[in-house]
């Protein structure tokens, strides 16, 4: 017991910890809004600690209310869902291919995601560069 309360002492800031919870069954590809995430007392290992760590962010696993909400099982919210009609662009130097394209997977901004050349029927791989649009072309190499 003298212990603990010499641990507690030394470590303040573990016992007065909080962890950041879900309010309602959060389902995968969701993004976090203020209403679905409250504060609690307690310290989990890897839990959001506050909301506005959470807020904004898409799940990638379902979180059961009451559940830490853990910032492994969040990412940037996908902004190029499966199926939808992209813009594809090809840079390559002064040049630059614009056509649609349909996208074969979803992806936040940076994510790479298979796109379906509508005119070709091509499947290409692309970079998501922001709502819509996603950059495809050859790897730049380093001739060094």
């Amino acid at each position: 017991m003298r212990f603990l309360l010499v641990l507690l002492f030394i470590l303040p800031e573990f016992a007065m910890a909080q962890t950041l919870v879900a309010t309602r069954l959060i389902r995968p590809a969701e993004v976090i809004e203020p209403g679905d995430v409250s504060v609690q007392d307690g310290m989990v290992v890897g839990a959001a600690t506050a909301a506005d760590q959470a807020i904004g962010l898409e799940t990638r696993v379902a979180i059961y209310p009451g559940r830490p909400v853990r910032l492994s099982e969040l990412g940037p919210a996908a902004v190029v869902e499966r199926n939808d009609l992209v813009q594809v662009i090809y840079r390559h130097g002064p040049l630059s291919i614009l056509t649609e394209g349909r996208a074969l997977g979803r992806g936040a901004i940076g994510d790479r995601v298979s796109v379906m050349n509508l005119s070709s029927r091509q499947s290409v791989q692309g970079t998501v560069l922001y709502s819509g649009v996603v950059e495809v072309g050859t790897q730049r190499l380093s001739l060094r």
